[in-house]
């Protein structure tokens, strides 16, 4: 496997020769069969095993080992798969979603993905360090025990990068955090917001990309996800909102991702020296839930205008008012 970008896009493309399909037999990720997966990254744990547990993804996507060696053919990059792919195994239980879970275990949750973020940004090699997870077979979940996935990549993804520029444009103008103002708006117009606390709100953006798109921002201003969510007492109360949200959303479908977007890796040894000079206050983290159904209408896969067939206005009012 390698990365190739492309020069049109600026994506950067994973490369690989066929599809994996998991053979059948035992769950790597259920207790009892840790020799399947045997290195363990972190572990939260009480006197009957582990409760919450982090470890290599049986089948990585990024390797850990070696440099990136970036290098050209022709017009063309390319580098190596170089980065890390890691699995929370949210829960011993094999049928419990994160959104069933209680609030402090969905708590212990975020803790692992704090210091798992924490750590791998120590790393210079990487960039980027992103937090999802797919759930459900159309959202094209992997592995059936739940689990989020974190990856380090030695680049920062596409999408990202435009957040970035729109947030540092908006700032220099303004010299106010874009990601801010929308929370603002979204509080004082209550038109596309689904909850909302002295923390958190969670709405359907203005222009969803999808039915029931939703995103959760945090109401206090904050560029980078794990030092803000340090303490125990603010991870609980951010398990139990975003719970709470997932629960709403999965009224309406059972298939989504769950995409947190947060800082790049400021100490990452190939940034330029004041590339992101205003970052801690023009960008702003956030979770990304878009979930996924399995008919969309015909315009909708033509990519280059989406198509959203419910407003977000009339997908937040449902949501609002969804019993779970």
């Amino acid at each position: 496997m390698e990365f190739r970008k492309d020069p049109v896009t600026q994506n950067w493309v994973i490369q690989e020769d066929g599809e994996f399909s998991w053979a059948e037999g035992p769950c790597p990720l259920c207790p009892g069969q840790e020799s399947l997966n045997p290195l363990t990254l972190y572990e939260h744990a009480n006197g009957a095993g582990w409760e919450v547990r982090v470890t290599p993804h049986p089948r990585p996507v990024y390797r850990i080992e070696g440099e990136a060696e970036r290098r050209g053919e022709g017009l063309y990059d390319k580098m190596r798969n170089v980065g890390a792919h890691e699995v929370v195994v949210e829960h011993p239980d094999h049928s419990l979603t994160l959104s069933r879970q209680s609030d402090e275990h969905v708590a212990q949750v975020i803790r692992a993905c704090v210091a798992r973020m924490t750590d791998l940004k120590k790393d210079r090699r990487f960039r980027y360090v992103s937090v999802f997870r797919n759930q459900g077979p159309l959202a094209g979940q992997d592995l059936e025990h739940p689990h989020t996935q974190i990856t380090a990549l030695p680049f920062i993804p596409r999408s990202v990068v435009y957040e970035l520029r729109s947030a540092q444009r908006y700032f220099s103008l303004k010299e106010r955090c874009l990601f801010c103002d929308i929370a603002q708006q979204e509080l004082a117009q209550k038109l596309r917001t689904v909850d909302w606390n002295d923390r958190w709100i969670a709405f359907c953006p203005f222009a969803s990309r999808g039915p029931y798109e939703t995103w959760i921002i945090p109401l206090a201003h904050s560029a980078t996800f794990e030092e803000s969510v340090t303490a125990w007492e603010t991870q609980l109360h951010l398990g139990k909102f975003l719970a709470g949200i997932l629960r709403r959303v999965e009224t309406v479908t059972a298939n989504y991702h769950l995409v947190l977007h947060t800082s790049p890796n400021l100490n990452a040894k190939f940034e330029r020296a004041g590339h992101w000079r205003s970052i801690r206050e023009d960008f702003h983290w956030h979770f990304e839930i878009l979930p996924v159904f399995p008919q969309r209408a015909k315009s909708y896969s033509i990519r280059e205008v989406l198509y959203n067939s419910v407003r977000p206005e009339t997908a937040a009012e449902r949501l609002r008012y969804a019993t779970a």
